[in-house]
């Protein structure tokens, strides 16, 4: 991702509020879902000015999901194949980004969303118990693994 578009998508977008410090954009940000990467990451197609567009991977703020690509057991890969279909089905077509962040990773933000019912996918997961707390980070192998 081109540092940019990143800066814009930062900055400008027409449905939200003022920048919070320098480096959040509290929302909401209405974005299309374009797919689901893994349990706890979408690739969206974000609205950030009238007629434009930004396509980015956002990771959902404050969950880790198990693994699809590194998985470290049987039973990791089989909770992560559950956690990104269950995201696939709880997401729909249209989300909403909240309190958007830079992520470690280039070309990734990290943010709250929301589906259209207004859901937080973070906490969806949560409570079907397919992702941890990033605060209380448990390892995926230890439960059935």
């Amino acid at each position: 991702m081109k540092p940019f578009l990143l800066a814009i998508l930062l900055c400008l977008c027409t449905h939200a509020s003022p920048v919070q410090g320098r480096d959040t954009l509290s929302g909401p940000i209405a974005a299309e879902m374009v797919r689901v990467v893994d349990g706890d990451t979408l690739a969206v197609r974000a609205l950030i000015w009238p007629g434009q567009h930004i396509d980015i991977k956002v990771r959902l703020a404050g969950i880790d999901a198990p693994e699809l690509f590194r998985p470290r057991c049987a039973g990791e890969r089989l909770r992560a194949n559950e956690a990104r279909d269950f995201l696939i089905r709880r997401s729909g077509p249209k989300v909403m980004l909240k309190a958007v962040h830079l992520g470690k990773y280039a070309g990734r933000v990290i943010a709250r969303v929301e589906n259209s019912a207004g859901e937080d996918l973070s906490a969806l997961l949560l409570a079907a118990g397919l992702a941890h707390s990033m605060a209380n980070k448990e390892g995926w192998c230890l439960q059935n693994g």
